[in-house]
């Protein structure tokens, strides 16, 4: 039998049933550890969520990386490129790549009786995935692109249909300024085009929501006079985000001279430097809980030491050494980290569960790009919380518990 854990166990439970000093200052330690880790479990779950859904709106517009024409110059009017492109072979055998594909951009405006609004038209093919879409269709549907004949459906996201007054098949009047050239000059001629609204979207991403509209790419390439076979550029989504630096690398060397793969997070590099600096305030709210705890933590061994040096005396009296006197108080404050830690991840899980499925607490959709705070529980995140809080408390705890060597037997006993 261990002698320390059965000393640390009689002394803890004596604790518990007693009306010792020690008792309310345990229980105060004990809900102080469960009010930290759940701070941190909400925190990190929070943080994550928030990241997340940020990160899924750019990608589910933009897709994980984009090859477009070198000389693009970051333009809604990108230089054409041939969709019949050597590396495309490469891309399916790509392990990382899971879908690729064709679409265009083009700037207009939309005219109605009421108002006039710029929007950026982005045209898609055959092989276009909806799934980001459809996931956030308001009313209405997405339509089918046919490789034959060009449709004349348009989907909006809500912001617009409601500044302009639109709703679901109402026929629409874009405007596009369109550059001809031959090989003498170049001229800038207005044209116009009729669309028929097939459904109403929105992503709560004001900068998405208040100028992007989908439509046939076969549209844009005939606005801007190109051939059947020239597209925008290509989107690609990848398996695994963690690797999309490297798979952006990889793709940017096979797409060859004149061209440019690009990641969503070298498109949009402000969002993401945003989103990376939630870390730092992760990292803070972590920091200042575990500290918080190992304090409460101090105090309860100090307390516990203190009231128990007349049996750190008859111990010493009967040849227990300091270390394993040590020990004991080691052992009991181990108890109550991990009595704390318990309720800790009952709170924490629990509200985070309940926010998850519920979505009671709310954000102002405007500021925040989500209407609900959003939440992602990661059992390794809440394990590595766990195992952090455990081992900082008792590292803090190493140094309280030499106390024990500077008590005297003969004291201890006398004054007990």
């Amino acid at each position: 039998m261990n002698t320390e854990s059965f000393i640390a166990k009689r002394i803890i439970f004596g604790t518990e049933n007693s009306k010792q000093l020690s008792r309310p200052i345990v229980r105060i330690s004990v809900i102080g550890i469960a009010l930290g880790l759940a701070v941190m479990i909400l925190t990190v779950a929070i943080v994550t969520g928030f990241q997340r859904e940020i990160r899924n709106k750019l990608i589910g517009i933009g897709s994980h990386i984009q090859i477009t024409n070198y000389d693009n110059n970051a333009s809604n009017e990108p230089q054409p490129i041939s969709k019949h492109q050597s590396f495309l072979e490469k891309l399916k055998n790509n392990p990382e790549v899971n879908h690729f594909q064709v679409y265009a951009t083009k700037s207009g405006i939309i005219k109605t009786k009421t108002d006039n609004e710029g929007v950026m038209l982005k045209g898609i093919g055959s092989d276009y995935d909806w799934g980001f879409i459809n996931e956030n269709l308001k009313s209405g549907k997405a339509f089918n692109v046919k490789d034959t004949v060009a449709s004349k459906n348009i989907i909006i996201s809500k912001y617009l249909a409601d500044k302009l007054e639109l709703k679901q098949d109402d026929k629409m009047i874009i405007y596009f300024l369109t550059k001809k050239e031959d090989s003498t000059s170049t001229q800038y001629e207005q044209r116009v085009k009729a669309f028929y609204i097939s459904g109403i979207y929105e992503t709560g991403f004001e900068d998405i929501d208040k100028q992007l509209v989908l439509v046939d790419i076969r549209q844009i390439q005939k606005l801007n006079y190109w051939e059947e076979d020239q597209i925008g550029g290509f989107e690609i989504a990848i398996k695994d985000y963690k690797k999309i630096d490297k798979t952006g690398e990889d793709i940017n060397e096979i797409v060859g001279q004149g061209l440019v793969a690009q990641t969503v997070k070298e498109i949009n590099p402000a969002v993401f430097s945003w989103l990376d600096l939630q870390d730092v305030n992760a990292i803070i709210v972590i920091t200042l809980m575990i500290l918080v705890a190992g304090i409460n933590m101090i105090s309860a061994l100090l307390i516990l030491i203190l009231e128990r040096t007349n049996i750190i005396g008859i111990l010493k009296a009967l040849g227990a050494k300091n270390n394993s006197i040590q020990k004991i108080f080691l052992y009991n404050a181990a108890y109550l980290i991990g009595k704390g830690l318990l309720w800790g991840n009952i709170i924490g899980i629990g509200i985070a569960l309940f926010q998850q499925h519920f979505g009671l607490f709310k954000l102002d959709q405007a500021t925040y790009y989500v209407s609900v705070i959003p939440i992602n529980i990661n059992l390794v995140y809440v394990l590595l919380l766990n195992i952090g809080t455990l081992l900082s408390c008792l590292i803090m705890l190493i140094i309280p518990s030499f106390i024990v060597s500077k008590i005297t037997p003969v004291k201890a006993i006398r004054y007990s």
